[in-house]
């Protein structure tokens, strides 16, 4: 029973909730609000500046215009209950300025045995929820310091024998500003559609008259409410306090990465994120995160190395992500640039 309260506050609006925050239990597709990457998990998911890695397809497309060679990425997430989140992407320059991605997201809660009231113990029969997203990103450099992108996003909710699908849309800018490699970051995220659930659970038979037996009755189909999918804006600044010759204290060795963002949701109240990585030769890195006005996750910490293998580089990264009562996660990432 704990697992699947706890699978459905992932997942699903939950109205009830609403009595505390007028806001909550209005949008669908929760999912699309789990952050992805463990470098951008581990800064407390302030990224939307930083954007210089494969999860920034996730966190703002225009990031992707800062990818000089191709890069592939993959994150796992071992959710609440073992529910498993997975994110896995792939950026392409198709010229000097111009830049494609594709990025897809998975949520699975594994089986569940259905159970009914004849059968408290189960039925036999088993059901998962399984929740998907799908992305095609375009960015382009309009300056050598100013870049947008976009994403559309086809996305879809299974639960049994129902099923809600939507297009969405992201849209992003990043910002080099020149003044110690501060950077300006914006996005949109989950632009337009709405989730309406659909399926032969929801048909049942209507007596018509109810007065009268042996009367006519036919099949009718349960129609579930609309709702919007989450929709996010973010808006954060990133500065290099130590490092290249555009940071404010110089160094050969070591980089200090500093970023701080807000967002605003439509279905929650207004949300703060500080994240902070130290680099040693762009091979070791350490992170650590703050988030204020969440309902369960505070901080967070992450830990990054990047092997060179011949002519490429790997890329692996761990977050650890506190949710105070709920108790933690781990997401580990893996990227590869060619």
């Amino acid at each position: 029973m704990k697992k699947l309260i706890i699978i459905m506050l992932v997942i699903f609006p939950v109205s009830v909730l609403a009595g505390g925050f007028s806001k909550v239990g209005t949008a669908a597709a929760q999912f699309l609000k789990i952050g992805v990457g463990a470098r951008a998990m581990g800064m407390g998911g302030s990224f939307t500046a930083v954007a210089n890695d494969i999860s920034t397809i996730y966190w703002n497309p225009a990031g992707i215009a800062n990818m000089d060679r191709p890069i592939i990425g993959f994150t796992h997430t071992e959710w609440f209950a073992d529910i498993s989140h997975d994110y896995a992407g792939i950026v392409l320059p198709i010229s000097f300025s111009d830049f494609i991605a594709v990025q897809a997201i998975m949520l699975n809660t594994g089986e569940q045995e259905v159970t009914t009231v004849s059968n408290p113990d189960g039925t036999g029969i088993f059901y998962d929820v399984r929740d998907l997203s799908i992305g095609l990103s375009y960015a382009r450099q309009l300056t050598d310091r100013f870049s947008v992108g976009v994403s559309v996003k086809y996305v879809v909710q299974n639960l049994y024998n129902v099923q809600a699908s939507s297009f969405t849309f992201d849209i992003g800018s990043y910002l080099r500003t020149g003044f110690h490699n501060l950077i300006i970051g914006m996005a949109i995220s989950n632009f337009g559609g709405t989730m309406q659930l659909d399926g032969r659970d929801l048909i049942t038979i209507a007596d018509i008259n109810q007065s009268f037996s042996g009367n006519y009755n036919p099949d009718a189909r349960l129609t579930t409410q609309e709702y919007p999918l989450p929709l996010i804006f973010r808006a954060g600044l990133s500065m290099d306090v130590v490092g290249g010759s555009e940071s404010v204290f110089q160094s050969e060795d070591y980089r200090l990465t500093l970023a701080a963002e807000g967002t605003h949701l439509n279905d929650n109240n207004e949300r703060f994120n500080f994240g902070s990585e130290i680099s040693w030769t762009e091979t070791v890195f350490v992170r650590a995160g703050y988030k204020i006005n969440y309902d369960t996750e505070k901080w967070a910490l992450g830990l990054g190395v990047n092997i060179p293998v011949g002519n490429q580089k790997v890329a692996f990264d761990y977050a650890y992500i506190s949710f105070e009562n709920l108790g933690n996660v781990s997401q580990f990432s893996v990227q590869l640039q060619l």
